[in-house]
């Protein structure tokens, strides 16, 4: 069996899982732990998805609802999430059908959150309904006004 236990060093047990699968020695892999770590990695590339969601739809709230105040910071971090997100549609394009509606809904109650914290306006003065379809969202030339 494996020389590196899982619990113990991770690293040096993913570089040994990894050695095994190359040399083919299928029956010294760690398959409990390494179903484990796959289903963990799907996980934490949809959780990033919606935390970057989250972000950039704050953004866009602040840009919308405070053009006073709009500055290159807002901006760049709008252009970066957007970015990113296209990133993670390359990478993982499946993550794209899994961004339903309630994802969509969970994202923007977040980004509600922390936009009615940051511009200190009431969260009641926002759309309780998520204004802003995907679409809208990975469009670089859309900026709410």
């Amino acid at each position: 069996m494996s020389g590196h236990r899982y619990e113990d060093d991770y690293y040096a047990w993913t570089r040994e899982q990894a050695a095994f699968l190359r040399a083919g020695r299928l029956a010294d892999l760690d398959k409990e732990h390494l179903i484990d770590e796959l289903d963990s990695m799907g996980a934490r590339d949809y959780r990033e998805l919606i935390s970057r969601l989250a972000i950039l739809i704050q953004h866009l709230i602040k840009w919308e609802y405070q053009p006073d105040w709009r500055s290159k910071s807002w901006a760049l971090t709008i252009i970066e999430q957007r970015a990113q997100i296209a990133q993670l549609f390359e990478q993982s394009p499946s993550l794209k059908s899994r961004l339903t509606d309630e994802a969509l809904r969970k994202a923007y109650r977040r980004a509600l959150a922390a936009a009615s914290t940051e511009t200190g306006l009431e969260i009641q003065r926002f759309p309780s309904e998520n204004p802003y379809d995907l679409e809208m969202l990975i469009d670089s030339d859309y900026w709410p006004e």
